[in-house]
């Protein structure tokens, strides 16, 4: 492969990485769902009022579940990187991002951190959209390097 190609052209800042086929899933699943619980529970005439509740309590909970699962995502702009994972944020300075992997096998990228930590960034995840995931690592690689102190692995 050329050297060329290698280096991706760097994203314009700021840039926004999330599994965007997971997510169109995940959304659209968790719309019908709950728009056929709430269907059945309000067009089924033996229900009590009480079990008409309870039927949309439970669609609004797991329309919730698919919804958290659909919040991953990687954000880089000029001073650094907001991981957005399931239940947790965090903010990275492009200095804190030692190395950006995506190793075959691996189910999101890491981020190797000057603390001597790695964190999961769920927001790029190679699971429905291989190329889409690759190629968004490379991006987040090629902006730690020139930003940051980042180094490859791959």
């Amino acid at each position: 492969m050329a050297e060329s190609a290698a280096q991706p052209a760097l994203p314009a800042l700021p840039v926004t990485f999330r599994p965007t086929r997971t997510r169109a899933v995940l959304l659209g699943v968790g719309s019908a769902m709950f728009a056929t619980i709430t269907a059945i529970a309000l067009l089924l005439e033996t229900l009590s009022p009480g079990e008409r509740i309870s039927f949309i309590f439970t669609a609004v909970l797991l329309t919730s579940v698919l919804v958290l699962l659909s919040r991953p995502k990687v954000v880089a702009d000029e001073t650094g990187v907001t991981v957005v994972n399931l239940t947790n944020s965090r903010r990275l300075e492009w200095a804190q991002i030692l190395r950006v992997n995506l190793r075959p096998g691996d189910p999101w990228v890491f981020l190797d951190l000057s603390d001597g930590t790695s964190l999961p960034a769920l927001g790029i995840q190679p699971g429905v959209a291989r190329a889409q995931a690759i190629a968004d690592a490379r991006a987040l690689r090629a902006l730690a390097e020139t930003r940051g102190t980042g180094a490859i692995d791959h």
